[in-house]
């Protein structure tokens, strides 16, 4: 039998999945759930804590606790496979890779990743799925100097970010974030129309010995948004 707070969680993810519940909606209080449930309040809190922390719910001090925005949402504050995003909210990944090859760096390549104009870069652009509906178009390139066997990886099993976080670890990050109207070949392999708004997020990734890639992430501004928490210390006072 299913622990007690996971058939909560299942409850609260049906009314959800079947529309009974729908983004906005106020969930019932920890107290109002255990007493539904029979079960201890610590019980109810730990399913409600989960589904926030899933982003499935939001609380709001003083409000209570709500149906988030059905779009998955990714995080600024930490650089994550979107494999596991997908994974960690309890539905299917899957992808296509549409190239795996290696390029001749053209002169805005080379500045990116620091390398001279024409050097040989690792090229990969695959589409991300979630539940076999397009999320994620990575367009990303690699300076083999510290992934030498990029090329050679099977990326239906081991997702770039996976594998360049094995081979190169990350120190730090650069991204920036703009709203795009994609090109013909992006909204074909997003399967949306080209009058369909795009988040673009350019990310430069650094391990400790140098520029490790420069990735292009685009995903469907209907099926995806960014954000994120943060925690600050409690105020001076005086």
């Amino acid at each position: 039998m299913q622990p007690r707070f996971i058939q909560i969680k299942s409850a609260i993810l049906d009314k959800i999945e079947s529309g009974e519940m729908k983004p906005g909606d106020r969930v019932w209080s920890e107290n109002q759930l255990a007493e539904t449930h029979n079960v201890s309040r610590m019980t109810a809190r730990r399913a409600v804590t989960e589904l926030v922390d899933e982003g499935v719910l939001a609380r709001s001090q003083g409000l209570g606790t709500f149906v988030s925005d059905h779009r998955p949402m990714s995080s600024l504050l930490e650089i994550r496979s979107i494999n596991d995003e997908i994974t960690q909210r309890g539905h299917q990944y899957s992808n296509q890779v549409i190239h795996q090859h290696k390029i001749a760096a053209n002169v805005q390549q080379a500045a990116w990743l620091d390398v001279k104009n024409g050097s040989d870069l690792f090229h990969t652009l695959i589409v991300h799925s979630e539940n076999g509906s397009p999320v994620q178009l990575e367009d990303r390139l690699v300076n083999p100097l510290w992934a030498p066997e990029y090329l050679l990886q099977d990326f239906e099993h081991i997702t770039a970010n996976q594998y360049l976080s094995k081979v190169a670890p990350l120190t730090q990050a650069d991204h920036a974030i703009e709203a795009i109207l994609p090109s013909t070949e992006i909204a074909s392999n997003l399967d949306i129309p080209v009058t369909q708004p795009c988040l673009q997020i350019s990310r430069r990734t650094f391990s400790a010995r140098g520029i490790v890639s420069y990735a292009l992430l685009f995903h469907p501004g209907n099926r995806y948004r960014i954000g994120g928490h943060l925690e600050f210390p409690q105020p001076l006072r005086n």
